[in-house]
């Protein structure tokens, strides 16, 4: 397969996408593929030169030699919910009552079956070794790079990164930073706690994979198709999941299967979906 939008590989959904999956659509019946391995990854940072920092949690499934990752609120993921996961099939964590375990499963049993790679539609792009925000520069970089905004146009970014909103303003973007934590960027403006809110005010939207998690996903989605408009989406969570989205809402996916770039100071790979990878293109 050589692109993305190929029916066999793209869905106009989510839960379009969870069905084909549960009917065999794209290949291993998912009752016959089980989870060897489930952990939880959490992380606090300050990088520094800044003025604040975060915390991250992130539920990861293993699959044969895939894996799968869907971020939660620190402290949200019961102690249940690995074991849970562990021995089970992914057809069953599909139906699971958390949304993060089915979205981890959606996302292992897809890195699976169709791995990051040019057969799968993605063009690799290298992230350097360094220092925690010099990789999250870097990455930030290959992410708004796949943005068609030009500059004076208004990005709604869901999912406050500060490094993200920094190679925003280098290319002279205005934007509303969201995040459902609320709080203030490193520039002391404020965070919207209601990204839906302000679909309207913006040009195009620039999103975390987290949203498939918190259920905040598809409405951003139907506005996007709905109105034309960019939708590009940074994804640690589900990051085999958004590209079979592309022409569906989506525009572009930045995925970056774990383990993720605030793990290891040594040099990354990120893969990029769809998108000009082109800074300054006209809207």
């Amino acid at each position: 397969m050589t692109a993305i939008t190929d029916t066999d590989v793209a869905a106009g959904s989510y839960d379009e996408l969870v069905g084909r999956v549960l009917g065999g659509g794209f290949g291993p019946d998912p009752r016959t593929r089980r989870i060897a391995v489930a952990f939880s990854t959490r992380q606090a940072v300050r990088h520094d030169g800044r003025s604040g920092g975060y915390r991250n949690e992130v539920l990861s499934l293993r699959l044969a030699e895939a894996v799968g990752s869907c971020a939660v609120e620190p402290g949200g993921l019961p102690d249940g919910a690995i074991d849970d996961c562990v021995g089970a099939d992914v057809a069953r964590l599909l139906e699971h009552e958390l949304l993060p375990v089915r979205v981890a499963a959606l996302d292992a049993y897809l890195m699976h079956v169709l791995p990051h790679g040019p057969a799968s539609g993605a063009r690799p792009c290298p992230l350097p070794a360094g220092s925690s925000l010099e990789k999250s520069r870097a990455r930030a970089a290959a992410v708004v790079d796949l943005l068609d905004v030009a500059p004076g146009r208004t990005v709604l970014v869901v999912g406050v990164v500060n490094s993200l909103l920094e190679a925003l303003r280098a290319r002279g973007l205005a934007y509303i930073p969201c995040d459902l934590k609320g709080g203030t960027t490193e520039w002391g403006e404020p965070v919207r706690a209601d990204a839906l809110s302000e679909l309207e005010r913006c040009d195009a939207v620039l999103a975390s994979g987290m949203t498939l998690g918190n259920g905040s996903f598809e409405p951003l989605r139907k506005h996007a198709l709905l109105h034309g408009k960019p939708l590009v989406m940074f994804a640690q969570t589900g990051s085999a999941v958004l590209p079979r989205l592309i022409g569906a809402g989506v525009s572009a996916v930045c995925a970056e299967p774990y383990p993720f770039f605030w793990l290891d100071g040594g040099p990354g790979t990120i893969h990029r979906y769809g998108g000009s990878e082109l800074p300054g293109a006209a809207l």
